[in-house]
This record gives structure tokens, sequence and C-alpha cells, in this order.
């Protein structure tokens, strides 16, 4: 059976205009991963209340009767809820969850928007209609921005929902209707697992619900590949009101999964229990990286003194403001584009981004003063090998001016709005290019963006080995990575 869905999804991924994938934010289901993540709920019995919102034409639904139907559960009845709110997949919605057609199954498939059914019937409306509590859900949800003001936004923000996207929002919301016990499984981007937009997001989760497993695709165009979406997806696995313990985490390359991996680990590895942001991390491997081993990097950028922030010039902002080129009244204003491995390149003549800002009464609170600083791209490229990219900005670069603007796609350390001792700034981009930090960065950060709250929830080493690895880097030419791992685990070892 699960062939025949198969069949009839790639052919509407081949047909569907790019478009309208983007509207609904939906992209189906591989049958390989339905199949897999139909695999992961636990063993049961009894009558199954099972919701598949946003499900497309049944794939993730058809592997999970398919399961039953071959004896995976035992349970006597099922009922399935298989919300979709685009009409013009009904039909082979319909044709797919008839297939499993019995007298111990009922299906009903809605056409309404999930979200305000979902919302109206936790609030318990006159006029909403009635949601069982589920015990199985398994979800593909649209990926999409939810706008702050939107109908959406206002009708989650009464349940004490607060969330930035549609795919955290159908999370929120299937966990919210979960009976007790309930088993969650959902296949979603891995964005939500740091930054500050997806806080509350994670606050709801984990206060409601038990990690039981996380799978990664290796691969950023494994779990979608019809459909050519770059995106670093994760399935989960959540139990609505478990007690936390242990979570199994597993790894592939692909849809496949003909390499999977296992291992369990402590909840301590996925949510560390200092930290205030909740991020959670996806350790690929049973052995602790050797920076988690090394009792010399344990300090935050508070225990060191050290400020990171994101670049405050949002030029759309002040573009009357800009200039092409420098001039007087201006003051230099860096992009990404000025940075290289080789150093800071200023002015850049023809380059698409302005050169300067000026300097007057409405951008003076805009500008640091001239000095050393540490910067960080806070957007990556998706094909870069590294996640982090560091580099010192020198005031030599600039002559004798007194201020810099920084543009908000960099990330800058700094004391108090101020340059840092030419050594430590130097310190910081070493240890920020070390290859050991980067993977330690990957364990949570599962997009292209490197934000100042993920710098912040880094672990540093202290301000003596920072300096010394500055001094070091301020004798050397230009850097490989292999002389920067190699200096860098010879001095905090």
């Amino acid at each position: 059976m699960l062939l025949d869905v198969e069949q009839a999804r790639m052919r509407l991924s081949k047909n569907t205009d790019a478009k309208k994938k983007s509207q609904y934010g939906q992209f189906l289901t591989p049958g390989g991963t339905a199949a897999f993540m139909a695999g992961l709920f636990p063993s049961a019995d009894g009558t199954c209340r099972l919701l598949d919102a946003g499900a497309g034409i049944g794939s993730l639904a058809a592997a999970f009767l398919e399961r039953w139907s071959f004896g995976g559960f035992g349970f006597q009845r099922v009922e399935v809820d298989a919300f979709e709110i685009d009409d013009s997949l009904h039909s082979e919605l319909m044709r797919t969850l008839y297939k499993f057609a019995s007298s111990r199954l009922s299906v009903a498939v809605h056409g309404d928007d999930f979200i305000h059914t979902a919302t109206d019937a936790l609030c318990g409306g006159l006029f909403s209609k009635l949601l069982p509590r589920y015990t199985h859900v398994i979800l593909n949800p649209p990926y999409k921005k939810i706008n702050s003001n939107s109908a959406h936004r206002l009708a989650l923000r009464s349940i004490g929902i607060e969330t930035v996207n549609l795919y955290s929002a159908f999370i929120a919301l299937a966990v919210a209707l979960a009976a007790p016990g309930g088993q969650i499984v959902a296949i979603i981007p891995r964005s939500f697992c740091n930054g500050p937009y997806y806080r509350p997001f994670r606050d709801f989760i984990l206060e409601r619900a038990a990690i039981r497993h996380m799978h990664l695709f290796e691969s950023r165009s494994a779990a979608f590949k019809d459909d050519a979406v770059l995106q670093e997806n994760i399935i989960i696995r959540l139990e609505r009101g478990g007690q936390q313990g242990s979570v199994m985490v597993s790894t592939s390359t692909d849809d496949t999964f003909a390499d999977l991996e296992t291992h369990e680990h402590p909840f301590g590895r996925i949510v560390f229990p200092d930290d205030p942001e909740r991020f959670i991390h996806v350790p690929t491997t049973p052995e602790k990286h050797a920076i988690e081993l090394t009792e010399t990097i344990c300090y935050t950028l508070a225990d060191l003194c050290i400020n990171v922030s994101t670049g405050p010039v949002v030029d759309f902002r002040l573009k009357e403001h800009l200039r092409d080129m420098p001039g007087e009244g201006s003051v230099p204003l860096l992009y990404p584009g000025h940075l290289s491995s080789t150093g800071t390149t200023w002015p850049i003549e023809g380059m698409k981004k302005p050169n300067a800002i000026e300097r007057n009464a409405d951008t003076e609170k805009w500008l640091y003063p001239s000095g050393f600083y540490c910067v960080v791209r806070r957007f990556s490229s998706k094909e870069e090998k590294r996640r982090i990219v560091a580099n010192v900005v020198k005031p030599s670069a600039f002559g004798d001016v007194p201020v810099l603007g920084f543009e908000n796609h960099l990330n800058l350390f700094h004391e108090n709005k101020r340059g840092l001792p030419e050594a430590l700034a130097h310190g910081l981009a070493v240890y920020l290019n070390t290859t050991a930090a980067d993977e330690i960065f990957r364990r949570f950060n599962g997009h292209t963006q490197v934000n100042a709250t993920d710098l912040k929830a880094m672990k540093y080493p202290s301000r003596e080995i920072l300096i010394k690895l500055g001094e070091w880097a301020m004798q050397q030419g230009e850097l490989t990575q292999s002389m920067i791992d190699e200096k860098f685990w010879g001095i905090a070892i």
C-alpha cells in the first residue's frame, strides 16, 4: 500500500509548482522517512486516537496504519483525524486512508485551519469543534513564519503559546492536545533547538513533555531531496507528561537509513542544567567531546567580563546616513564583505554595500570607539564547512578615526562597548575558529545563523589562555586550520 502512496507523492511533488509549496509551507513526506517515523512509536494496545495535522496525501498516517495492519500495534480500534488545509489534496488523502478501511478504523478528514480549530477546542469555545485527547500524533507540519500580529499568532497567544513559525505552532498544539502519556513523532527543522525566538517554544515543550528520541540527518538535503529543500531537519519523539530520562539519539546520512546509528545519552547532555536558554543539543557520538572533558574550558563570557552584541547598524533604518565611500564627516561602516582570512579590507570600491556612515546626533549611539574587536559573521552560506567564522578588526585598518560602525550582519565581542586588549581579541578569534568550537556549536545550532545569544551560550577558556593564544597568533603569518587546532590543544590541555 505504501508503494502506491509514495508514487502519488513523487508525482505530486514533481507537478506542484514552487510557489504553491511556499504558500502552504508543506513538503510531502517521503515513504522511507514516513516508515521510519511510524517505527519510533512504542508498542501499544487499546483504542488509538491518531492525529495527522498537515496530512498532505496521508503518507505519515498510512505508514502508521500499515504498521498496525501488520501487527506492529495491538490496538483494538484506531480513530484518525487528518487535517489538510489544501483541499486539492483531499481526494488523494481520502484514497490513501481508505486503503486501510475496516470495521476497526474510523477516519475523519478536516479541511479546517488546524491552528484555529485546535486553539478554539483548547479554549473550550461555545461553537468550537470538539477534538479528542490524542494518544498518538504523527506530523510533518508546514514550515512558514508567522507574523507577530497575524490571526494565527493571536490565536496561539490566547492559549499561552508564543512562537514564530507554523511548524513549532503545530508541535505545541499537538502536545497540548495529547492525552497523558500521548506519543508525538514529528519531522521538523532543527532551528528550534537554539536562539532567542524559540525560547518560549522550548519552555512550553520541555515543561509539558519528555524528549524520548531524536534523529538527525547528516546531509542537509536528505529529508526532502525531491523538493530541493536545503534545511537541517530532525525527527523527534515526545511523550506528553512523561518523566524526563535519557534520550535516544540516532543519525543517518540520508533517508535510506542504511547507516543508522543509535546511542543513548543522559538528558544533561541534551539540555545543559545550567543553561537558562535551554538550548537543545544533539550529540552524535556516545563519547563526550574533548571540550566537554577539558576542565579549563568552563568559562562564560560573563565570567571573562566580555560582552557580545549584534552589530547595531541596521542599514535600511539609517539609509539616509549611509555613504558609498568615506568622506568628510563620515566614519567606517563594516560589513561581512570587508572581512576575510587575510584581514580587513576597507574601503572597497564598487562594493554593493556602503563603506561609511555619517557621524552625527542620529547615528552616534550606534557607533563604537575605534579599537580591537573580535567579530563573527551572523550568517554562513549553506555550502561552508564552518558555522563560526571569526576575524579581528584592527584600528590600523582605518587610519586615524575615532569610531567605527558595525552592520547588523556581524556579531562583535567587546568590553562594555569598547575594544578588547589586542591579544585577547586575537585569542578569541583563534578559539572560535578551532574545529572543536565549531563542532560543539553545531550540537545546538541547526541553521546557518550565528546569533549573539548562541555565542553567549558557549563555554570559553580563561582570559589567560585566550591571551596566550592571541600572543602566539600575532607572531604568525597566515594561520591554517591545523596550526590553529594544534596550538589550541597544546595550550588548553
